[in-house]
């Protein structure tokens, strides 16, 4: 588990092909592997990935044909910058919130401004995961945890403060960047919890007004 606080920008330093998947290197620059072991996970731009090799600068890890194509594991090339965690300690402030390091799936910046000291982004999600997306709530991008600010359908607002943007790869996002989405695993959790496990396999939620008000969290 991890927090979605950023600890450390990496870089991609090799990706070799294994076998139909792909086996990459990443450069960990000032984050401190000292209490890192093989078997530990990594969330690299949001992806949790098992070391298996420490090298001394960073890590190697194995990435999955799922992964692949499911993240934006695909876009990478050498020398694409990464935002890195470490796995969460139970001594840990949880900073953030409660992030797996599952990706659901891939989002795109479709505008940015400034607006003072801060930038304002606004990402398209999947429509399928639009559902899980509230106002005020947390979301994942690229492993960093955030706070939506606004949302109109399957588009969402962020403002990121300046102290994110040099922290992290934010600041190296236009239009156009496809980014790796986490939606809250409690949203996920609730939604199986209110429909009892029986929900369809078409993205298609039976969750509603008239549901909530059913079951008391709601007024029609």
């Amino acid at each position: 588990m991890f927090t979605g606080i950023i600890e450390a920008v990496g870089e991609v330093a090799a990706l070799e092909p294994k076998s139909g998947d792909l086996r990459v290197r990443i450069k960990t620059g000032k984050l401190d592997l000292s209490d890192v072991q093989l078997g530990d996970s990594i969330a690299t731009n949001g992806v949790c990935l098992t070391v298996v090799d420490l090298p001394g600068d960073g890590y190697w890890a194995d990435v999955s044909v799922e992964t692949i194509a499911l993240t934006t594991v695909k876009q990478w090339k050498i020398g694409s910058k990464v935002n890195l965690e470490k796995a969460l300690m139970p001594q840990s402030r949880l900073g953030g919130h409660i992030v797996s390091g599952h990706v659901d799936g891939l989002g795109e910046v479709i505008s940015r401004e400034t607006e003072a000291r801060a930038e304002q982004f606004r990402i398209r999600a999947p429509q399928e995961l639009a559902k899980y997306i509230a106002h005020k709530g947390s979301i994942t991008i690229d492993g960093t945890s955030l706070t939506v600010n606004a949302v109109s359908g399957n588009e969402f607002q962020l403002t990121i403060v300046p102290h994110t943007i040099a922290e992290t790869i934010i600041g190296t996002y236009k239009t156009g960047t496809k980014v790796n989405l986490e939606v809250d695993v409690i949203a996920r959790y609730l939604e199986r919890l209110l429909t009892g496990g029986t929900e369809n396999h078409n993205n298609h939620s039976k969750i509603d007004i008239n549901f909530l008000a059913e079951h008391g969290f709601a007024k029609n």
